[in-house]
């Protein structure tokens, strides 16, 4: 049997390169849930409700695919949900040092639960979310970058 799993982030935007994520983790895993982080240390452009609608609207295609927004350690969440597996993408070398980090103090915290990383296609390998607002910020286009209705939803927050 197949395990469900859970797939953390702020995703302030959900970019091409987590939708990518989330897909092919859903031709691994029976059940994934997308867990929207309300990260008090950082300031989203989209507030958490706005995210989660977001990323519902992107992945509404795959029934097996649940949203929601969360605070707290992802690794409760996750034993709360009775989650297996915890999902991290990993998009380039500087990332792996954190994530070893992240996935060793997860795994004391919660020793039932494993991580998983899973690497982007190339072509989404140099997205991350903090360029894809600087460049809409800064009035570029990040239309390869996101889904059509993020984007929609970033021009219409920016009053463009």
């Amino acid at each position: 049997m197949k395990s469900s799993a859970v797939y953390p982030g702020t995703f302030d935007p959900f970019t091409r390169g987590h939708e990518d994520i989330t897909r092919r983790a859903a031709g691994i895993f029976e059940r994934v849930v997308i867990a929207v982080a309300a990260n008090p240390n950082k300031a989203p452009i989209f507030n958490v409700q706005e995210r989660v609608g977001l990323a519902r609207e992107v992945l509404a295609d795959l029934p097996h695919v649940e949203v929601v927004g969360y605070s707290g350690l992802t690794v409760e969440f996750a034993r709360e949900r009775g989650l297996s597996v915890i999902v991290r993408g990993l998009r380039a070398v500087s990332d792996f040092e954190f994530e070893f980090q992240l996935a060793n103090m997860q795994r004391h915290l919660q020793p039932g639960i494993e991580t998983v990383i899973m690497v982007p296609k190339d072509k989404f390998t140099f997205i991350s979310s903090t360029m894809v607002r600087e460049i809409i910020t800064l009035g570029g286009d990040i239309r390869d970058f996101v889904h059509p209705l993020v984007e929609s939803a970033f021009k219409r927050k920016l009053g463009r």
